[in-house]
């Protein structure tokens, strides 16, 4: 009897050790046919997108929004009528009947909602870039070590049809010594199509415009900047935090990429003139003596469209599209006629997103690592930084200069 009261005794203090170094949730634990109740922080146009996906995925609940904008919160309640709503993000974060969050938050307020997220003890399906700044990286990191927090950052297509045939494919084997990796994100929309329309309710009434700066240079209320805030330096990094940071998470998954070396971004603002960030650029990234990965973008022709990428081998060629159908072509095949052409299913990045999303709510149940875990989302955002920095600077930002930065 002893023995097993001492056993029980030592049982109890390893749970309650557990409970406050934040591995073991002080909420309730998941049975494998629990609802998982999510709430959305970032009620915009990606916000709405994310939360319609996250209802669609198998016993998962929506049960509160937050928001700056109190239109935005209208707007997700239409979505789920029985939501609690709240204008302040933290209201939402001690809510007890929250097991997990979505962050889609403009990028400048991303580490400002994630790290109390995790000190609340929630899960997180966290927005890319998944960090705006080296600092708000540290911070972001510093927070979810030893948490025992599940998070996902919002790479869609890591979880796509496609990862599996890619993978199988980028061996030596197949490939070869891959030198290069060259990417293209092309659209023939003005503004890249993030122009928006001013609603007229708008005003300071409406929005809080102090907690929507946070960290940012203050500034008087100004619509503009919080309807088309990817205009801004002060909460953007413009396409490359947009869409680039997709193509070099899913390549850094694939290969297994570090943080790259050096970083080169030349670009313009050709036709966009009431945007800061350009509109047409290229980005070089040194990863080693023997890998360069190059990005391209523009919102004036969509030769490439969204998303083309060619992996480059000695031995073979890989072609990965928007279509998320990968094709292998051995060396000297220049026709898209491969064998494997036609093996793989064709999906798209909504599919891709639904898919992102219930891996997501998988994981917050198994407590398993997600298809996009936090480190492929530091190691990206780093990527975009360094990237940004060098467009602004206009000089190459190298990985020894940004070591004590960064890390």
């Amino acid at each position: 009897m002893s023995n097993r009261r001492t056993f029980m005794e030592q049982c109890v203090k390893g749970a309650a050790g557990f409970a406050v170094s934040g591995l073991v949730s002080s909420r309730r634990i998941l049975g494998a046919n629990d609802r998982i109740r999510f709430g959305l922080i970032g009620c915009g146009s990606r916000g709405k997108e994310i939360f319609q996906a996250a209802m669609r995925c198998a016993n998962a609940e929506a049960v509160a929004a937050a928001d700056v904008y109190t239109r935005r919160l209208e707007e997700a309640r239409a979505m789920a009528p029985k939501i609690k709503t709240y204008k302040d993000a933290r209201a939402l974060l001690d809510d007890q009947s929250v097991d997990a969050v979505l962050i889609a938050t403009p990028q400048h307020q991303h580490a400002l909602n994630f790290v109390p997220a995790i000190q609340a003890g929630k899960d997180v399906y966290q927005e890319k870039t998944m960090a705006f700044s080296p600092d708000h990286a540290k911070r972001m990191r510093k927070a979810l070590d030893g948490s025992g927090r599940v998070v996902q950052v919002g790479i869609q297509m890591i979880s796509g049809p496609g990862m599996t045939m890619v993978r199988e494919f980028a061996t030596p084997e197949r490939m070869g010594v891959i030198t290069a990796i060259h990417t293209h994100h092309y659209r023939n929309a003005p503004y890249g199509g993030w122009m928006r329309d001013i609603p007229s309710d708008c005003d300071a009434s409406h929005v809080d415009w102090k907690a929507f700066q946070g960290e940012a240079a203050t500034t008087a209320f100004d619509p503009q900047r919080y309807v088309n805030w990817r205009f801004f330096w002060d909460y953007s990094g413009g396409n490359v935090f947009e869409n680039m940071v997709h193509q070099v998470g899913y390549w850094h998954t694939v290969l297994k990429l570090t943080i790259p070396q050096a970083v080169t971004m030349t670009g313009a603002n050709c036709l966009s003139p009431k945007m800061q960030p350009p509109d047409v650029m290229d980005v070089t990234m040194r990863h080693s003596d023997k890998l360069l990965f190059t990005w391209n973008s523009m919102f004036s022709n969509d030769y490439y469209g969204e998303g083309h990428d060619l992996l480059l081998g000695t031995k073979g060629t890989i072609v990965h599209d928007p279509t998320d159908k990968p094709r292998y072509l051995p060396q000297g095949e220049k026709s898209a006629r491969a064998a494997e052409d036609a093996t793989a299913p064709a999906g798209d990045y909504a599919d891709a997103t639904d898919a992102h999303m219930q891996n997501f709510f998988d994981c917050v149940r198994s407590r398993k690592e997600p298809a996009c875990p936090f480190e492929i989302g530091f190691r990206s955002a780093i990527a975009c930084q360094m990237a940004v920095r060098s467009y602004r600077e206009g000089r190459t930002v190298t990985w020894d200069e940004k070591l004590e930065d960064i890390v």
